[in-house]
């Protein structure tokens, strides 16, 4: 019998079993997942060479009859199914999640656009990423997409990967720069990873560059979500990140026949041109328009969605639990007498050293970044103060001006974009002197830095009157029920904070630990198992935290 007889969603027999009919099938080949299984087991039938006949199932005998109980079951199933496969999503019945009625407006949207270009520039917390799996379902489910590639920072990616398989169903692989080497072995010789793995969460930083670039957008599924997009778009910066990340996004939007949804929380940081890049990804005209008229307004919202929780913590009555409006509160705190000598010592030589000219303007601009992050650190506890004045400045390595720009605001400035990243709590470092200069060195520079760290490290092992005000706070909020987070700025300043809070909490609170010195599927197992722990609970972060962990049910 012809394939073309077998309209999708048919129910055949082969092969000792019952198939349903999927879409993509030919007269020659029939695409068919089993009865019953799963996406995992979808195989091809050639008719040419297999027999295939229309299923047939027997009627039903009066002993195949079963109580009401078990009638009840069946009848509640069926409604469940048909009211999960009603109306126009086909991807709803295979969701693992129960999408929010405000989650739905993205796809609405999606759904409007023969080619999807969409904005997700929806508030922290609201779901971001949710609404952008439910499109990328949707899209593949109808057979409008085949291929799907996310694109996103390293420390998101096995995020990205269990969120799709968890509650889309949707199993992808991690391209990173640890397992591309993996993901290689058993390819065929003109074959590359994009082409043997539909589904891919892929590492921004690791594809952007010039080598696995243009192999990628030669082989690109027709499908890209592109997280954290404010940070793969053009600025009018000097950073050759942020451009290799603009230059691949770009290239990618240049296919108009491609998907492509961005998503950011922070879609203007301030700068015109960065977000006129961004907002012309989705269409060249977009980055053109009046947004000071209503017609341009219009023209962007066909592209752009955005809210804040303020916005929809009431949506078509039903009502989101979100946290509170925030409560922004300043807590006053005065120095001790050595903290306060400290300050002025390290002050003093700040000054000292940005002044000093000598080795040109280059060694100067270090001197500069250098001088911040230790004045930084010392604002942040004695110990990132002492671990500072111990560790050799990162701009230190800059041959140019612009390198030593960025490399200081990485690890100065509280950068969203992804090349600060990898320095994301480290202490930033005050020793300027060039590599060879500092094994060995016994100059008077060098002494003073190391008498400033012990004093440094001394002052943590005396009273502290800015951590003893926060764990005043800190027992304030337990004593009202709550179960406080404290972020810090350095690895450093959170141990600290954290082994204090041990000794002063006792058994009140089980006081937990998480920064960057962990990797992420290890901060995830330890909130875990702190939230698993009775009683209350503190959890001392820095911001790795900040992004791609929901902290709001806990905490």
């Amino acid at each position: 019998m012809g394939a073309e007889s077998f309209a999708a969603g048919s129910l055949v027999q082969a092969r000792g079993r019952e198939w349903v009919v999927l879409p993509g099938s030919d007269p020659e080949l029939l695409v068919v997942r089993p009865l019953g299984g799963g996406d995992d087991e979808v195989a091809g039938i050639l008719t040419g060479i297999e027999q295939v006949n229309h299923a047939e199932f027997p009627p039903p005998q009066a002993q195949d009859a079963g109580n009401a109980v078990s009638a009840g079951l069946l009848r509640t199933a069926l409604q469940i199914g048909f009211r999960s496969t009603a109306g126009p999503f086909r991807s709803l019945a295979g969701l693992a999640v129960e999408p929010r009625p405000y989650q739905l407006v993205p796809l609405l949207m999606a759904l409007r656009q023969e080619t999807v270009r969409l904005l997700i520039a929806d508030d922290v917390g609201i779901g971001k990423t949710i609404e952008a799996s439910l499109i990328a379902a949707e899209l593949l489910a109808q057979g409008s997409a085949s291929r799907l590639a996310v694109l996103c920072s390293p420390a998101l990616a096995e995020q990205w990967q269990g969120e799709l398989a968890s509650k889309f169903r949707i199993d992808a692989e991690l391209v990173l720069s640890s397992t591309v080497k993996k993901l290689e072995r058993g390819l065929f010789d003109d074959e590359w990873i994009f082409d043997r793995y539909p589904y891919t969460v892929v590492s921004t930083d690791f594809i952007k560059s010039p080598r696995h670039r243009d192999l990628f957008i030669h082989g690109c599924p027709d499908l890209v979500i592109v997280d954290e997009a404010h940070g793969c778009v053009a600025d009018g910066s000097s950073s050759r990140s942020r451009t290799l990340r603009y230059e691949l996004v770009r290239k990618l939007a240049a296919d108009t026949q491609r998907h492509l949804l961005l998503v950011t929380a922070t879609p203007h940081s301030g700068k015109e041109e960065g977000f006129r890049n961004l907002i012309g990804l989705l269409d060249p005209e977009l980055a053109n328009l009046d947004l000071s008229a209503a017609r341009g307004r219009e023209r962007l919202a066909r592209h752009m969605v955005q809210r804040r929780r303020s916005h929809i913590r009431k949506f078509l009555e039903q009502e989101t639990a979100f946290p509170s409006d925030r409560l922004i509160q300043e807590q006053r705190y005065y120095l001790t007498d050595d903290y306060r000598k400290l300050f002025d010592s390290v002050l003093s030589y700040a000054r000292e050293t940005v002044r000093d000219n000598s080795g040109g303007q280059l060694r100067q601009r270090v001197r500069y970044w250098s001088a911040l992050g230790l004045l930084r650190a010392l604002a942040s506890s004695p110990r990132a103060a002492a671990a500072t004045l111990g560790t050799r400045a990162r701009a230190v390595d800059a041959q140019t001006m612009e390198e030593a720009d960025t490399l200081g605001r990485a690890t100065v400035l509280d950068l969203a974009e992804a090349e600060a990243a990898d320095a994301l709590d480290v202490v930033p470092g005050a020793d300027d002197a060039p590599e060879g200069a500092i094994e060995g060195s016994d100059s008077p520079e060098r002494r003073r830095l190391l008498e400033l760290a012990r004093r440094a490290d001394k002052l943590t092992g005396e009273p502290d009157a800015k951590l003893a005000m926060l764990d005043s706070v800190v027992q304030g909020l337990l004593a009202e029920g709550d179960d406080p987070v404290v972020f810090c700025r350095f690895i450093d300043t959170a141990e600290y904070v954290a082994e204090h809070l041990r000794i002063s909490l006792g058994r009140s609170a089980t006081v937990e630990c998480v920064t960057g010195a962990l990797p992420p599927t290890d901060r995830e197992a330890r909130i875990a198992e702190l939230t698993d722990t009775d009683g209350r609970h503190v959890l001392i972060a820095t911001d790795c935290l900040s992004e791609g962990v929901n902290l709001q049910q806990h905490f």
